[in-house]
């Protein structure tokens, strides 16, 4: 259990000087307690012995009401040190979490649900803070508080307190015990947490395609069902909590009766005093929070454990993708060579890609080809390592991408994946994403991108809100704006991974004629269905089952009339006549 917490030993270290403020304090709070009872011995045995001044009994009262403001101040400081480090602990956790996952790489998020990454950033991380938190104190506290109170009855009495304690180790063999179930169900729940915020995030965010299913019973009904199991591991927790403060706080009570018992016939011997016993009785009601703050202690500690536990395995998990310590700084320029290049994704058990080999001049444009996961995705997101394409395979200038920095290798790439995602903020905001754009240069990049005349569609022109995904937008519109927003970084390779499926023919032969007259050197890779945006390609690869059985230009390919890209092109063009030709007809008609 303990050896989670060695993920925090660097934050503790960092705030050890307010964790020994909160710690001196805490210290001087439990002193300042612990001497109070003494006073009211002092004070009760000058009244029982009748003859007594004013005097006397205000002496006591007076230092009692000093050692109460003492423990005030105490408190509020204590509580500003150790609380404020722990919040602090909470935040760099946080942000130490989100730095690691930004860092994954696309294997990581297929076995990782977002509704659970969000619970351990939310809940785990707050239970984490309340261990570094309220359970230091607890723990400092009850061992300070026990030590002093302990210490304090056997100066009183020895005898009556040696009788007085004799509930204590059941009590500790109990907190042991209920430390070790509670860590097993608080573990549990945590689990289930996050299960649970996986299908609401799920839900929420598929909304459309829920409904339009009429599935909302269904997704309701695996809602009620993980929400009961979340509600009845929460209340296996409650019982457990139900039946241990309780009990704990009989055997504490226990320890009364025995203080009567024995404290009360050692006053009748002249062996204590009636002072002596209310100071007793005063030390048991301040021992109980020690007592009930041990299986706080152990409660905070065990789900602080499970919850790091969590934490450090996303901690642990190391990128897929690593960059050497000396890996070059400076954007790639120049042709792209792959050689040999074969990849499988982690499970498959057939490759994505095998033996590919081709070479993509630097201003080019090279087209791609191919049916429906056959690997033209995949080979795309291996340029810029989004996935890992391992040495020797891939080269820019005659150098391995595996040998720059992924952000000085992926600056050199605008990518425009097949499902184009936006965020929840403007349209122009979107646009200059990843670029400070003029007036003029914005105006550029979506002239290039077809959005000029959509415009005057949006309510609010370039300042629109998108919604959430882009949810307000079409599917061209997002498409278009995904386009403009790869094209303001002024890349020097772009990626178009079927980037213009949802837009028209004609809106798309528009925006390539316009790509194409502004290309400077640029070299672009285009994945596409449409034989009509391919034909604009220098050279074209056509991938089959992950292997490219065809490559050439649009005129040669053309002429291998048993190819499938020839086989491709007759049947669109046998389309677009077709349509063409039911026009024709539906003109003639009306």
């Amino acid at each position: 259990m303990l050896k989670e917490y060695a993920t925090l030993v660097p934050h503790l270290r960092k705030y050890r000087l307010r964790y020994m403020a909160g710690l001196l304090c805490l210290v001087v709070v439990d002193a300042s307690q612990v001497l109070i009872p003494r006073y009211i011995r002092t004070a009760v045995d000058t009244i029982a012995g009748g003859r007594f001044t004013l005097d006397a009994v205000l002496k006591p009262l007076g230092m009692m009401l000093l050692l109460a403001l003492l423990i005030s101040l105490g408190r509020f400081l204590w509580r500003y040190f150790i609380n404020r480090a722990s919040r602090s602990i909470e935040a760099e956790m946080r942000a130490q979490l989100f730095a690691h996952i930004m860092q994954m790489s696309g294997r990581f998020f297929r076995d990782t649900t977002t509704g659970d990454l969000m619970a351990r950033a939310t809940n785990d991380i707050g239970t984490i803070r309340q261990a570094t938190g309220m359970g230091f104190v607890s723990l400092v506290d009850g061992v300070f508080m026990s030590s002093m109170i302990l210490a304090a009855m056997f100066l009183n009495n020895p005898a009556v307190a040696g009788w007085v304690i004799l509930p204590l180790p059941l009590i500790t063999a109990l907190i042991l015990l209920f430390g070790k179930i509670v860590g097993k169900l608080f573990k549990r729940v945590q689990d289930i947490y996050g299960r649970l915020s996986a299908l609401a995030q799920e839900s929420i965010a598929g909304v459309r395609v829920v409904k339009s299913f009429v599935k909302e019973t269904h997704f309701l009904g695996r809602f009620s069902e993980i929400n009961l199991e979340y509600q009845d591991a929460i209340m296996d927790l409650v019982k457990t909590f139900g039946f241990f403060f309780p009990f704990i706080s009989f055997l504490a009570g226990l320890s009364t009766v025995l203080l009567i018992l024995f404290g009360g016939a050692a006053s009748i011997r002249n062996r204590m005093s009636p002072g002596a016993i209310i100071a007793m009785l005063s030390y048991l009601e301040m021992l109980i929070w020690p007592l009930m703050g041990a299986g706080f202690t152990v409660n905070i500690i065990q789900r602080g454990a499970a919850s790091l536990k969590r934490i450090n395995e996303i901690l642990h998990t190391e990128p897929e993708i690593v960059v050497r310590p000396d890996a070059r700084v400076g954007i790639p320029r120049g042709d792209i060579e792959v050689r040999n290049l074969s990849y499988v994704y982690p499970g498959a058990g057939q490759a994505a890609l095998r033996g590919l080999e081709f070479r993509v001049p630097e201003g080019s444009i090279l087209g791609i080809l191919g049916r429906v996961g056959s690997g033209k995705s995949t080979l795309l997101k291996l340029f810029p390592r989004m996935l890992e394409p391992g040495e020797g395979h891939i080269f820019i200038g005659g150098i391995d991408v595996c040998e720059y920095r992924l952000d000085a290798l992926r600056r050199a790439f605008g990518v425009v994946p097949q499902e184009s995602f936006l965020f929840s903020d403007t349209i122009r905001a979107n646009i200059c994403f990843g670029a400070e754009l003029s007036d003029e240069q914005f105006g550029h990049v979506t002239g290039l991108a077809g959005l000029d005349r959509d415009v005057q569609l949006f309510p609010q022109g370039w300042d629109t809100m998108v919604g959430e995904k882009g949810i307000t937008l079409s599917g061209g519109q997002k498409q278009r704006i995904a386009l403009a927003r790869a094209l303001a970084i002024n890349p020097g390779i772009l990626l178009l991974d079927d980037a213009l499926s949802a837009v028209d023919a004609d809106t798309e032969a528009r925006i390539l004629q316009r790509l194409l007259a502004e290309r400077e050197g640029k070299t672009t890779i285009i994945v596409s269905h449409r034989i009509s945006t391919l034909r604009h390609a220098d050279h074209i690869l056509v991938l089959e089952d992950g292997i490219i059985t065809q490559q050439g230009t649009h005129e040669a390919l053309m002429l291998q009339t048993e190819g499938f890209y020839a086989q491709i092109a007759a049947l669109q063009q046998l389309e677009q006549e077709s349509c063409a030709a039911c026009g024709e007809g539906e003109a003639a008609h009306v």
